[in-house]
């Protein structure tokens, strides 16, 4: 009679935990206050923790009194890049993060937005706030999640690519161009 209680608890217990739904964050889920475990509230030194699988590559500038921000690498132990991500204070390991620009195609945002996405993409999934007419390409801004995408200028039609005093509107944006990569500010 000890046995089958036991044995119906036991049983109980499994069905219980193979029913309980897996909580744990996406590690490549990008939203408006969060890329995967990052949020607008991590510090720099947090960094090591979070991503203590992977490699963390802080660039020392040549001259810490220039103002300049140091950029802190996150690659995977197999070399490939996944993010760059700029603090606030240079050389402050309390620093918040300002800004992430997302390199691999694993992270999407909630619409599942990545790397591998095009205009089309993109402008079905969000409303676009901005477009900015850059040397090298055009950054397109979401105020919905933080957000700027950049298309290289290669995407476009010829007589978009060198006037960088050209309005570009999203109707002018071929469907097809491909989003180069993606940041998102804090």
């Amino acid at each position: 009679m000890m046995k089958n209680a036991l044995f119906a608890l036991l049983i109980c217990i499994i069905l219980t935990t193979s029913c309980a739904k897996d909580t744990a964050p996406n590690p490549f889920l990008v939203g408006k206050n969060h890329i995967g475990l990052l949020t607008d509230s991590t510090q720099v030194k947090d960094l090591n923790s979070i991503f203590s699988t992977d490699s963390v590559v802080r660039s020392i500038a040549g001259d810490e009194f220039a103002g300049s921000i140091n950029m802190i690498e996150i690659y995977e132990k197999g070399g490939k890049k996944l993010l760059d991500i700029s603090p606030r204070e240079v050389l402050d390991s309390t620093s918040l993060i300002s800004s992430v620009r997302i390199i691999d195609e694993r992270y999407k945002t909630e619409k599942t937005i990545s790397t591998l996405s095009t205009f089309k993409d993109l402008n079905e999934a969000y409303k676009i706030s901005k477009i900015d007419n850059l040397i090298d390409a055009i950054v397109i801004s979401v105020n919905e999640i933080n957000a700027s995408f950049t298309i290289d200028k290669k995407e476009l039609p010829a007589s978009m690519r060198f006037d960088m005093n050209m309005t570009i509107d999203a109707i002018q944006i071929p469907e097809k161009a491909r989003i180069k990569y993606f940041m998102v500010h804090w």
